[in-house]
Formats: structure tokens, sequence, C-alpha cells
């Protein structure tokens, strides 16, 4: 079954390469295109797209808005946002509002496919020169530290810490089980353990958590 995607630029030109490059996939189609906000919320709700590749300029209704709106009227529908905009804040604010992947327009076909995919299968794709900025964001991560008392990390062990630590960096389950010389279905039961701990239903939360932490840069 095709991955369902609805494209959101008000470049009409873009769009259409967009449209050429991910139907020329086997596993990918677009199904709706929207050139504004409002029409990307009208089209979500009568389609239901897997999938919304957003770009956060648009005319009537900016992305980060119809991210927010998003959550009401189709909460199954992930999103990947695709923008000129390389600034830190921009990938916060959109992780924090539940897009699952976050990539700049200048990144190469292949890349931009790989991001659809992964997010499609549930997992969160960030451009890597755009990690590299989160990573690199010592002042918030440092702001954002947790009082330990109240912090849920505190309630893992460090196994269960180990493994979703690898989680959050995108590794599978067979990797981190090989990293750590353990089971795959032992590296499963910390996982699910330390997410039950943690509150979190989806690695999307688990990866902006880590990242508000400076968990991912440590060695």
């Amino acid at each position: 079954m095709k991955t369902r995607i609805l494209l959101a630029d008000d470049h009409a030109i873009l769009r259409a390469g967009l449209r050429l490059l991910i139907n020329g996939q086997p596993d990918l189609e677009v199904v709706a295109e929207a050139d504004n906000g409002v029409k990307v919320l009208s089209l979500v709700e009568e389609t239901r797209p897997d999938l919304v590749l957003l770009d956060l300029t648009m005319p009537g209704l900016g992305g980060l808005d119809v991210l927010r709106a998003l959550k009401q009227v189709s909460p199954e529908s992930r999103v990947l946002i695709l923008t000129m905009h390389d600034d830190e804040s921009y990938l916060r604010q959109a992780l924090s509002l539940g897009a699952s992947g976050y990539v700049l327009k200048k990144a190469v076909d292949s890349e931009l496919l790989n991001a659809l995919r992964a997010v499609a299968r549930g997992e969160t794709y960030i451009h890597s020169a755009m990690m590299g900025k989160l990573l690199n964001g010592d002042a918030h991560a440092s702001a954002a530290a947790p009082d330990a008392s109240d912090d849920p990390w505190e309630a893992l062990s460090q196994r269960e810490r180990d493994v979703l630590r690898l989680v959050a960096l995108g590794h599978t389950n067979a990797e981190i089980a090989d990293q750590l010389a353990i089971s795959v279905k032992t590296v499963e039961t910390y996982r699910a353990r330390g997410m039950e701990k943690l509150g979190f239903t989806t690695r999307a939360q688990l990866v902006r958590d880590a990242l508000e932490r400076g968990m991912l840069d440590e060695p």
C-alpha cells in the first residue's frame, strides 16, 4: 500500500517537481495539493492523507498555525516540514507542535525521499544540518535541564536510559541489541518499560525530550 501524501507549498513549480519525484516512487503518491494554509486544512479533512509535506511560509495561514490546527482536524496524519528556514527556533517550534520531521528545501532528492519514508514509518527525521544546530544549542539545553527531583528519567535504570538514547538517535532494535550485546527481545522490553515510565507513546516525543535535555550529544 502506498503512503498517501498531501503537498502544501505556495510555489506551483516546486509542487510540480515534488509531485513528479514522489509519484515516481513505487511506495509513495500525491493525493492532493494546497497552495495556502486554509486549503491544507480543508484538503486534509477531505482526503485524510497519511502524511502532509508542509511548507512553513504560506499565505492565509502559516505552517506553524496549520500544525496547531492539524491536531484537531486529522491527528493521525503525520507532518514533514519542507522549508527554506534553517533557524533552530523554527525547528523547535515545529517539533513541539507535533511535526515528525524537518527537511530543508536544499536537500537532495534522495534525502527528501528518505525523510518521507522515515516519517511514514512513524520515525522522526531531522535534516543533518539542523540536527547539528540542535546539538550545539548549549544555551537552550542547559536552560531546559529539569530539576532532578522531578525528573522522570531518574526513575529509569541505566540500561533503559541507554536503550532509549539509542532509540532517539534513530537506531533500530536490532542495532541497539548489537551495540549493547543483548537480545532484540530484551531491547524491546527495556524500550517499552522506559517509554511507559516517561509517559511517552511515540518516538517523536522521546526525540523532542532528549534533544531539549541535550542528551543526544553525550559520548
